[in-house]
């Protein structure tokens, strides 16, 4: 299963709908949305997300909302649209390079790791 499957199931879970009560409601195919939970469908992009994110009641601009898009859009190996820019893209490799590190000297907290990227990032 994806991530974002499993995230955009456990929210149907927690409205409390089956899967083809969910799809009756906002007129989705059963069988396409069960093959998007279980990571066989590829995760929409565009209106089609932001479709399905009112559907799972998600409240616009709220963490609930940005991680579904940030999880959609991971999963198409995109960057989120509201972080591209010059500015991110200048970032990113001190970002890919301190991930690297840490999962090659066996991982670090994301305490530590999150300080090591504002110190690397600070510096670039």
């Amino acid at each position: 299963m994806s991530e974002f499957g499993a995230y955009i199931k456990a929210r149907r879970g927690e409205l409390g709908l089956s899967l083809r009560a969910f799809c009756v409601a906002g007129g989705l195919d059963p069988s396409n949305w069960s093959k998007m939970e279980r990571g066989r469908l590829r995760p929409p992009q565009g209106a089609t997300l932001e479709r399905y994110a009112h559907l799972l009641e998600f409240e616009e601009g709220s963490d609930d909302w940005h991680t579904l898009f940030d999880l959609a859009a991971a999963e198409a190996g995109r960057i989120p649209k509201d972080l591209q820019g010059p500015e991110l893209v200048r970032k990113l490799p001190v970002l890919f390079r301190t991930l690297r590190e840490s999962e090659n000297h066996g991982g670090s907290d994301s305490e530590a790791l999150l300080e090591e990227l504002k110190r690397k990032i600070k510096d670039a």
